[in-house]
């Protein structure tokens, strides 16, 4: 691989053959992204509820546990 850009410009390297590969897999690294995010953001979406679910249930059994002592 070295010996194909070993004669070209350096802008070739890191400017043309960056950009090309993201006019071809824009597309794809875009879907990837998009999967992601929205996994990351349905997990803590997850994590939200059931955080929320824990603490209403304690507070629900802690209370209840106090109205049986009278």
């Amino acid at each position: 691989m070295r010996e194909i850009f070993a004669g070209l410009p350096w802008w070739v390297k890191w400017i043309a053959v960056p950009v090309i590969a993201l006019v071809v897999f824009g597309g794809l690294i875009a879907t990837v992204v998009h999967f992601v995010i929205s996994l990351l953001f349905k997990l803590l979406v997850f994590v939200a509820l059931v955080g929320g679910l824990i603490y209403i249930v304690r507070k629900f059994m802690s209370s209840s546990s106090s109205r049986s002592d009278w």
